[in-house]
């Protein structure tokens, strides 16, 4: 096989003469003489030279020849691709210009027009382009080992990327980086730089090199993005569309004109942005595309607000910060650019938090919070569920051959039984998803647009936080509505459309990116839905309690509104278990629904707490006695005391495992300090009190629903037990000299890889320190105390600094291949060393190689009907149950 090969088209191309390395040039045609490059390369071959051959009489090393030849081709094929589809715009069928360029059928036509292949081979083009633009700021790039990460290109793009600097000029060499921890060792990293800057000034100052991160592409190298100052629009762009024009139906949501070049979202139906206008404020909500929308404007923005309220009073305030003006996180490749009319590329004003796809990554589980409030039947079906997959689980790893492997996924199934005893969380019901609401002013308020489900069946939602039954609205779906369609498509991959009427039942939702766990009812899965209570008719917390125009009212920061909150939620829960009248429910869900909007909308909550008598509701509802025998207030059930904490005396390091029992056994460390009043005390930690408690029905009020989850909280300890003792029990790792032997190559790829992992341990402390400062220094500046808000700039922070450092844990994490896992299933590395492995390994890529589940492949050609029977409009659940596949792996396909 011809090493040079590529498809069926070899291409020609040369560079300059640069002190003898690149002898030949590629002249003024490079199709029409024998002088270029890879003509001589295929006249060499013809003569029967190797490779190392060629490569001497070139004088270039092998690596080197691979590289000039792969540029080559590439070049090639741009320049045959522009000829094809030259002619073809000339009106010439596929056979006359197979004809004029030599082939002997259409077929290469075809592929030469094919505009994946093009952009496919363009890739490292555009690579270089932008490590240019950042050469042209920073001078000198660190491009060793996971710069290709960063960057968001494959290692062969950026060779052959740095390939084409190189070329051009720019130099290309290692130097020695000193470890942080031992300086007297030197790592080698691989640098690119301008040609003014040489080895030798980069060794001298090693702060000329800069990390690569300042550019990002999410598709291998085709397009890129860098954050950015977001771009700003003109407010005579935007309409308002008050709460009477039907804003109130659609509040929250951003319409936008179709094709309009910087407000594109790109491959995307539907995003969670942020829209920046007149460089004072903005807009947020759910961005979609509208087919009505009036002329002059390209923007209409739906509100709640009443007609009169000034257009820019509607927006919110940009913040005082050059870095998170929005105060959100935008998305890595939120932003996005485009040519303007003046063939500039310019930053489109769309700034995206999450996008079409990002729901449906949420986890699939049920909250106690939503379970506990249905039948006990269903309750114990799904807690039996979750134990008997974990069980399962746990029979799966004890089989393992490879101790060290078996021990990591032994002890790492421990903590996730030992988290599940406080979360109380249940498995998923059958075809459960998590989807964004978007309204559909067209759809019924029985009726919910859902592609992802069948036509005509009936699904329950859920949203969160979950008062009660009387907030599931159970919706029959029509995926045949029309309008639905044309707004939304016929495959929303994580979206559902929803009259206005059906979101306020939904505690009060709105279209901004708020979600909802969309369950398919019937056949075994009976989900209770109660009517809306009657009491809450017409009730609307903004307009009872609001403060406007009153003075002496104490209001509630958003601090005090998640404790608050919190305490009205665990009222809700006690109250449901205990068989709470309606008429007390409805007192404490009105509360609630004052509390939650109580800082947003300056609400008086205390004139509510008054009013719906809460006090009393919590002694009647929440008075027990402890197991001391002390009578208590606040929460007094399983499922709302499940998160609180207790103090024990202060434990000194991480703890050992009873060999009898399983159990984490703690040494106390014994110290004591003088608290405020002088008095000498012990110091203590805060725990769950879950943790703590041996036999979590001691922690139940009696009810059916509490035993339950105590019976399956206690289960799961016991679990987690007999996994520590199994991991006591499993043997050392003895390495094997053969296998090492055997398998040297994936025991060096992995050493390697280990490395480069362990090299990012400095690069990620740098960062943290970087980031706390400038944390520090800007909650100071303007004295932030929210925590919402502090924690934003925090991840802001963090995000940056890596960016800047270099560090990255994803990008170093180690993955192994099918060779590398045959390795260390046969011993060929040792205990320790497999350990470093595991600890910066992808656990869930470790744990399906070690317990495969079965997963159902799809054949290409069952690939290409699913893509041909959504281009003919049928839904995701259309396709699934024609071709036997559940919707989610449909949904995949249609979006590799």
């Amino acid at each position: 096989m011809n090493p040079f090969q590529d498809d069926d088209i070899l291409m020609h191309y040369g560079v300059k003469r640069r002190s003898g390395r690149y002898p030949w040039g590629s002249g003024d045609n490079p199709f029409q003489h024998g002088g270029d490059f890879l003509s001589r390369v295929e006249e060499l071959q013809s003569q029967g030279k190797s490779e190392k051959e060629i490569a001497e009489e070139l004088k270039m090393s092998t690596t080197d020849l691979r590289m000039q030849v792969r540029v080559a081709k590439h070049e090639r094929r741009m320049v045959l691709a522009d000829r094809a589809k030259s002619l073809r715009e000339e009106g010439k069928t596929l056979d006359e210009i197979a004809k004029i360029m030599g082939y002997n059928n259409d077929s290469s036509v075809r592929a030469l027009l094919n505009e994946n292949t093009a952009t496919n081979k363009n890739k490292a083009r555009q690579t270089a382009e932008r490590l240019k633009q950042e050469l042209a700021e920073k001078g000198a790039l660190d491009v060793g080992s996971g710069a290709e990460r960063e960057l968001g290109v494959s290692s062969g793009v950026l060779q052959e990327a740095l390939f084409i600097l190189e070329t051009e000029g720019y130099n290309r060499f290692g130097v020695g980086v000193p470890q942080v921890n031992n300086p007297k060792n030197r790592t080698i990293t691989p640098i690119i730089s301008v040609p003014d800057i040489d080895q030798r000034q980069v060794y001298q100052d090693l702060s000329l090199v800069k990390s690569v991160g300042e550019y990002h592409s999410t598709d291998g190298g085709e397009t890129w993005d860098k954050r950015e100052y977001p771009a700003s629009i003109s407010s005579d762009r935007v309409k308002i569309r008050y709460a009477e024009e039907g804003g109130l139906a659609k509040d929250g949501v951003i319409e936008l004109r179709r094709g309009v070049p910087d407000l594109d979202l790109g491959a995307s139906h539907y995003a969670q942005v942020r829209i920046m206008v007149d460089g004072t404020h903005y807009l947020k909500g759910m961005a979609m595309y509208s087919e009505d929308m009036p002329d002059g404007v390209d923007i209409i923005f739906n509100t709640n607000k009443r007609s009169g309220t000034p257009k820019l009073d509607v927006l919110k305030k940009i913040q005082n910060d050059p870095d998170n003006p929005f105060g959100a996180f935008i998305k890595a490749g939120g932003q996005s650019h485009y040519i303007a009319e003046d063939g500039t590329e310019k930053l489109s004003a769309i700034n995206k938090l999450k996008e079409e796809g990002d729901w449906d990554k949420m986890s699939k589980n049920l909250s106690s919070q939503f379970l506990s409030k249905q039948p006990i039947k269903l309750i114990q079906t799904q807690l039996d569920l979750t134990y008997a997959d974990a069980e399962d689980e746990f029979s799966e790893i004890c089989s393992l051959t490879n101790p060290t492997v078996k021990k990591k996924l032994l002890m790492d199934f421990a903590d996730e039984c030992d988290s599940a005893v406080v979360h109380l969380k249940a498995a998923a019901l059958p075809r459960q998803s998590t989807q964004v609401i978007l309204p559909l002013t067209a759809m019924k308020e029985t009726e919910i647009y859902a592609p992802n489900y069948r036509d005509g069946e009936k699904v329950a939602l859920v949203r969160y936080p979950h008062g009660g039954t009387f907030e599931i609205p159970i919706l029959t779906v029509n995926n045949k509505n029309k309008s639905a369609i044309s707004i939304l498509g016929p495959r929303t991959r994580d979206a559902v459309g929803i009259n206005a009427k059906v979101a306020e039942r939904l505690s009060g939702a709105d279209f901004d990116g708020d979600q909802v766990v969309v369950i398919p009812t019937g056949g075994r899965v009976n989900i209770k839905s109660t009517p809306a209570l009657a009491g809450l008719k017409d009730f609307d917390a903004k307009v009872e309690y609001s403060t406007e125009g009153k003075t002496g009212i104490r209001l509630l920061s958003k601090e005090a509104t998640q404790i608050e909150m919190g305490k009205i939620s665990n009222l809700i829960t006690d109250m449901t278990l205990k068989g709470a009248p309606e008429s007390d429910i409805v007192k404490a869900v009105k509360h609630s629904m004052v509390v939650i909007d109580a800082a947003k909308h300056k609400l008086d909550y205390k004139r509510s707490e008054q009013e719906n008598d809460i006090a009393t509701l919590r002694k009647k509802w929440q008075g027990y006695v402890d197991e001391t025998g002390k009578e208590r207030g606040g929460a007094s059930t399983l499922l709302s005391r499940r998160k609180q904490d207790v103090e024990v005396p202060e434990r000194q390091g991480s703890g050992r495992i009873d060999k009898q029992t399983g159990k984490v056994i703690y040494k106390e460390s014994g110290r004591t300090y003088f608290d405020a009043k002088g008095r000498e005390v012990q110091a203590t930690t805060k725990i769950k009190l879950l943790d703590k408690t041996d036999d979590i029905r001691t922690l139940s009020s009696g009810t059916l629903v509490e035993d339950a989850y105590a019976d399956y909280a206690n289960k799961m300890k016991a679990l987690a037990n007999k996994a520590r003792l199994e991991y006591v029990a499993t043997p050392t790792l003895a390495r094997s000299a053969s296998a090492a032997k055997t398998y040297q190559p994936e025991v060096e790829r992995l050493t390697s890889a280990l490395r480069l992992a362990q090299l990012n341990a400095p690069r990620e402390r740098e960062a943290q320190r970087i980031a706390n400062a400038r944390v520090k220094a800007k909650i100071e500046a303007n004295n932030i105390t929210d925590k919402d808000e502090i924690s934003k700039i925090r991840r802001a922070a963090i995000s940056d600094a890596r960016v800047e450092t270099g560090a990255s844990g994803k990008g170093t994490r180690i993955s192994i291949s099918d060779g590398e896992w045959e390795a260390i299933q046969a011993g060929a590395i040792s205990d320790t060393t497999l350990k470093e492995i595991l600890r910066y390994a992808d656990p869930d890529v470790v744990r399906e190689r070690a317990t495969p589940r079965t997963r159902t492949e799809v054949s290409e050609a069952r690939a290409n009907r699913i893509r041909a029977m959504a281009n003919s409009g049928h839904t995701n659940a259309e396709i699934a149950d024609a071709l036997n596949l559940s919707p989610s792996a449909v949904s995949r396909i249609l979006n590799e």
